[in-house]
């Protein structure tokens, strides 16, 4: 059943459970889902880190550090954007854009990347290491290694590394080791696998620095944390603007970092309604979407718990997505929970979809998305056509689509008059 097809659902949310704000507990689960499921071995490491980032993350001189590399680095606060043409053209509800595409490198990862820089080099590890996918996690990393003088290795599964080339010239160039990785799926799962097994070689020296809230505890708190400065901002900026909160929020959803910064600010705010959107690529068969949240069932998968698209035998599904940063077989544990408790839904966007919000706001707005942040601008569309105009719609605009306009033009460009 195509995306089209299917219905949205409205949660009726009274109230959320009272420990929401203190989530994760000190096990590093959101209800049922989280958790550290690692190695005997690796998880005194992992304690390391927990105890490590919370002493730093009340730290005076560190949040100063970092707020000023955000400030002065990165260019934050990224602007809110009222995308009033893309609006009048669907009709409807009104659409704003929170502009992190034009974060240094392109896109929201450098929010945590430089967080985990800082606290890699604030534990004496000597490298950081760590996976992508579409590349935008690889070039943050990258960045952030050598402005705190951290050597850099990443992998990267081939189909990807054919499809984001520009951005593994970018990791390069910034004196980081992109290694391919060919095995299984050859896209962001098996990055994660091979970087996982890279990281045990030497857990002491080494940091491992995942690129969205997914992992074994502390990662899914810790990159949360460091990417709520997206929805801080966002609430305040859209208050000043249109003098309320919007009435809703849409966001990509794969791992689901910038998701999460997104919504973490208005999760008590009951009236807002949010969205996550998941790939449902080319069909709801198996192997030709990502949509975790939607088909998925909870288990296991790279040391936490969440909902996982999986066979009979518990083993992972290969996944497909037009984006590589959303082809991941699990979820961010948080998103499994907020689904759980019905204060996130969560859609689906196809890659046709996906591919008409790409040329739609590049020829509207003259902004280039992702194909990530197209996936959310697909389902903005789509809702704000079935609402009235004095409704709002916010969207995470995570990455821009410099990355992607060469596999763009090549594979879809005919359709759209590009020769």
């Amino acid at each position: 059943m195509q995306n089209s097809e299917r219905k949205q659902s409205v949660p009726d949310i009274k109230s959320l459970p009272e420990d929401r704000a203190t989530l994760p507990d000190n096990r590093g689960h959101f209800g049922e889902f989280g958790g550290s499921f690692v190695p005997e071995p690796l998880q005194p490491i992992l304690d390391e880190i927990t105890q490590a980032y919370l002493k730093l993350r009340e730290d005076k001189q560190f949040q100063s550090e970092l707020s000023e590399l955000y400030r002065h680095y990165v260019g934050r606060p990224s602007p809110v954007f009222h995308a009033a043409n893309l609006s009048r053209l669907i009709g409807g509800a009104q659409i704003y854009l929170k502009r992190e595409d034009l974060n240094h490198t392109g896109a929201h990862k450098i929010n945590h990347c430089l967080g985990e820089a800082l606290l890699a080099r604030k534990m004496g590890k000597k490298k950081i290491i760590a996976e992508t996918g579409a590349g935008q996690h690889g070039v943050a990393l990258a960045t952030a290694a050598a402005l705190v003088g951290l050597e850099c290795e990443v992998y990267m599964g081939e189909i990807d590394v054919e499809k984001e080339h520009p951005n593994v010239i970018r990791m390069q160039i910034l004196g980081c080791k992109v290694v391919p990785v060919g095995a299984g799926t050859r896209t962001l799962k098996d990055a994660v696998d091979a970087a996982f097994m890279a990281y045990v070689q030497d857990p002491v020296n080494q940091f491992y620095a995942i690129g969205s809230v997914v992992g074994p505890h502390p990662f899914p708190m810790m990159v949360r944390d460091f990417q709520q400065i997206v929805g801080q901002e966002a609430k305040e900026q859209f208050r000043q603007m249109t003098g309320k909160l919007p009435d809703n929020l849409i966001a990509c959803v794969g791992g689901g970092s910038n998701a999460i910064g997104l919504f973490t600010a208005f999760l008590d705010d009951l009236t807002v309604k949010m969205y996550g959107v998941e790939p449902a690529g080319l069909s709801f068969k198996d192997g030709e979407h990502a949509a975790t949240l939607t088909l998925g069932k909870p288990g296991i998968i790279h040391g936490f718990r969440c909902h996982l698209l999986q066979d009979a035998e518990g083993q992972p599904l290969p996944v497909y997505s037009v984006a590589s940063g959303l082809d991941y077989p699990g979820v961010g544990p948080q998103h499994s929970y907020l689904k759980e408790i019905s204060r996130v839904m969560y859609e689906t966007i196809n890659d046709a979809e996906a591919i008409d919000a790409f040329f739609r706001l590049s020829r509207v707005e003259g902004i280039i998305p992702a194909l990530e942040s197209a996936h959310a601008v697909g389902f903005a569309m789509k809702l704000a056509s079935q609402l009235e105009s004095d409704k709002t719609i916010l969207v995470n605009l995570s990455g821009r689509g410099d990355k992607d306009i060469d596999y763009v033009a090549q594979k879809y460009g005919q359709g759209y008059g590009i020769c």
